[in-house]
């Protein structure tokens, strides 16, 4: 077998792994997806709002000088509209 050819062989089982692995990942994530909608679906059941919840965790995310500029740009916006 040449050596371009056993390159190739390389290659491809590599793809193939890595192509297996996301195929895993993609599973998992699709699993996990029904995990939280289960949790938020729970949650709303015990009269919690799902929507404010995801503003809250997509706000926990932010470091602390991105969740200030946030806050204060929503006060800047509120107050030019008069609320």
């Amino acid at each position: 077998m040449p050596d371009g050819q056993a390159d190739k062989g390389i290659s491809a089982q590599r793809l193939k792994s890595f192509i297996q692995r996301i195929e895993r990942l993609e599973e998992e994530k699709k699993t996990l997806g029904a995990d939280v909608r289960e949790v938020y679906a729970e949650a709303k059941s015990g009269g919690f709002d799902p929507k404010i919840m995801r503003k809250v965790i997509s706000f926990r995310k932010l470091d602390k000088a991105e969740r200030q500029e946030q806050e204060a740009l929503m006060q800047v916006y509120l107050d030019a509209i008069g609320e």
